[in-house]
């Protein structure tokens, strides 16, 4: 027996209700796309510092500072990367994101020991208010579950503001 019309319709609302409170907030926009010229801005081979070492660790979320960088101005609301892996120690996938929410989305899988492995992303970043505010999270997965290292290069190649 089908359910009477109206309340096959409260349902439908209900539905659709839960789905728009549910959905992620979105950035003001349209935005204006800015081309830079390829530029390293963290870098964890380097020596330990806030763009620089230490390597990440596995299931460890390391936070960076990309505006103020690189040509990157303070208030750019994303950024193009080139995310590159160096030597993973181990398989698994790293999410890169803005430095408040983290939406769970890998940026870049790789296996273990390979040499280096790349991807592009467009990341937003998370407003800054002053030298000291960090605006890009990294996070890596790895898929064994023991705790070895991994280099992450960032280069940054536009932003939208």
């Amino acid at each position: 027996m089908m359910a009477p019309r109206s309340f096959r319709f409260q349902r439908r609302l209900a539905l659709a209700l839960l789905l728009a409170a549910s959905a992620p907030v979105l950035a003001d926009g349209p935005f204006q796309f800015y081309p830079l010229a390829p530029c390293r801005v963290a870098d964890t081979r380097n020596p330990n510092g806030t763009n620089g070492g230490p390597a990440l660790t596995a299931n460890q979320t390391r936070r960076f500072r990309m505006q103020g960088n690189c040509g990157l101005p303070v208030g750019a609301k994303a950024v193009t990367l080139n995310v590159t892996v160096v030597s993973p120690g181990s398989a698994g996938w790293l999410g890169v994101y803005p430095a408040t929410g983290f939406s769970g989305t890998s940026t870049i899988n790789f296996n273990a020991d390979e040499f280096a492995i790349a991807n592009g992303a467009i990341v937003p970043l998370s407003p800054v208010a002053g030298p000291a505010d960090l605006d890009l999270s990294v996070f890596w997965s790895n898929y064994t579950g023991t705790a070895p290292q991994t280099h992450v290069l960032l280069d940054v190649t536009g932003y939208f503001q």
